[in-house]
C-alpha cells in the first residue's frame, strides 16, 4: 500500500515525531552541559598560621612588599628630550649619583651667550675705568691751575661733566657685568638640573622611559607627566599590612609577624615590627579573593623583613599573621 501525503495527519503523526526529536536534543544538551563537579586539589596552597600562632589569638591581614624608604618616583624639573639613561633596573645607586640627562644643548648655548656678555662687560669696564682716570686727571689739572685767566670757567665745567659721565659709564658697565654673571649662574644651575641625580641611596626598581622620548616636567604631580624611573631603599624590605579597622585594636604592637608569600603558605618568615601608621585609610590593596571585603577602612602596620631573607620582591603580595593582645576575645 503506497504512502499518500493526503493520508498523513500533521497533528497526529508529524508533530509527535518533531516533539520527540526536540526532547532527545534537549536531554543531550542538558547532559553534556552539566558542570564538572569532580573534586580536585587546590592549585594554590591556602594561607595558614603555623607554629605558636596556630593555637593563639591572632590577627590576619594581607600585605604588600615595599622598600623601607617607600617607592620614590623620580621625574625631571625641566621638560625636554631624554638624551641619556645611566642606570638599569636592579642597579644599586648612591645618593647624588647621575640617573639620566635631559637635552641641555639650548642651555649650553645660553651659557655661551652669557659668557660672551661677561667678556663684553669686562671690556666695557676697562674702557670706562680708563676714561674715568683721564677725566679725573684733566679735572685735577684744571683745578690746580693758580692763574684764573689760564683756564676758563667753562672748561672746568666741561671737565667736571666728562669726569661724572666717565664714572656713570663705569657703574653701568659693572651693572652689566653683574647681570651677565647672574645669567650665567642661572644657566649653570639649569644645566645641573638637566642631569637628575639620585635623591637617596637605593635600588632602581623600574625605568619607564627610553632615550629619545620627550619627558615633561613635574614628575607624578605634573599635569600629563609620568615618573621616568622608580627607586627605593631595599635593604631592608618592608611589608605594609592592611588590618581591618575593627581588628586594629587587637594587634599586639611590638610583636613580630609571620608572613608568607602569596601561594607559598609553607614558607614562614618572621618580620620585625617597625611602626603602625597613624592615618586610617580606605582599603586599596586587593587580593582578588571572592570573600574579600573592599568597602572598609584599614590600619596599616609596617614590618621589616630580615636582611638575609631572599625571594621577596617589591610589589609582591604576602599573607601575614600578627599576635593579638592577651585580653582579646
Amino acid at each position: 500500500m503506497a504512502l499518500s501525503l493526503k493520508n498523513v495527519s500533521f497533528s497526529r503523526q508529524v508533530l509527535p515525531v518533531v516533539a520527540l526529536v526536540g526532547l532527545v536534543i534537549a536531554v543531550l544538551y542538558i547532559v553534556t552541559g552539566l558542570p564538572d563537579r569532580e573534586l580536585e586539589e587546590p592549585s594554590r596552597e591556602p594561607p595558614r598560621a603555623t607554629g605558636e600562632l596556630a593555637g593563639q589569638n591572632r590577627v590576619a591581614g594581607a600585605g604588600i612588599v615595599e622598600p623601607s624608604s617607600e617607592i620614590v618616583s623620580v621625574g625631571t624639573a625641566l621638560s625636554g628630550l631624554l638624551t641619556a639613561i645611566r642606570v638599569e633596573p636592579g642597579d644599586i645607586v648612591q645618593q647624588g649619583q647621575p640617573l639620566f640627562t635631559v637635552d641641555d644643548r639650548a642651555a649650553r648655548a645660553s651659557l655661551t651667550e652669557a659668557n660672551a656678555q661677561i667678556a663684553e662687560a669686562r671690556a666695557a669696564i676697562a674702557e670706562a675705568s680708563s676714561a674715568r682716570e683721564t677725566a679725573d686727571r684733566q679735572l685735577a689739572l684744571f683745578r690746580n691751575v693758580e692763574d684764573p685767566a689760564a683756564v676758563s670757567r667753562s672748561e672746568v665745567i666741561r671737565a667736571e661733566g666728562e669726569a661724572a659721565a666717565a664714572r656713570q659709564r663705569l657703574e653701568l658697565a659693572r651693572s652689566r657685568l653683574s647681570a651677565a654673571e647672574a645669567r650665567a649662574n642661572s644657566v649653570r644651575t639649569e644645566i645641573g638640573r638637566l642631569t637628575v641625580r639620585a635623591p637617596i641611596t637605593g635600588e632602581i626598581l623600574s625605568v619607564d622611559k627610553r632615550v629619545g622620548e620627550f619627558v615633561s616636567a613635574g614628575g607624578p604631580q605634573g599635569a600629563g607627566s609620568e615618573p621616568i624611573l622608580q627607586m627605593g631603599e631595599t635593604r631592608p624590605l618592608h611589608i605594609r599590612i592592611d588590618i581591618d579597622e575593627e581588628q586594629a585594636t587587637r594587634i599586639k604592637e611590638g610583636a613580630p609577624a609571620i608572613v608568607s608569600p602569596r601561594g607559598d603558605a609553607s614558607r614562614q618568615v618572621e618580620a620585625q615590627f617597625v611602626r603602625i601608621e597613624p592615618l586610617v585609610v580606605p582599603k586599596r590593596s586587593l587580593t582578588n579573593s571572592a570573600a574579600e571585603r573592599v568597602d572598609v577602612r584599614v590600619v596599616q602596620a609596617i614590618y621589616a623583613l630580615p636582611m638575609s631573607e631572599e625571594g621577596f620582591r617589591v610589589g609582591q603580595q604576602v599573607d601575614a599573621y600578627i599576635p593579638a593582645r592577651e585580653s582579646a576575645r
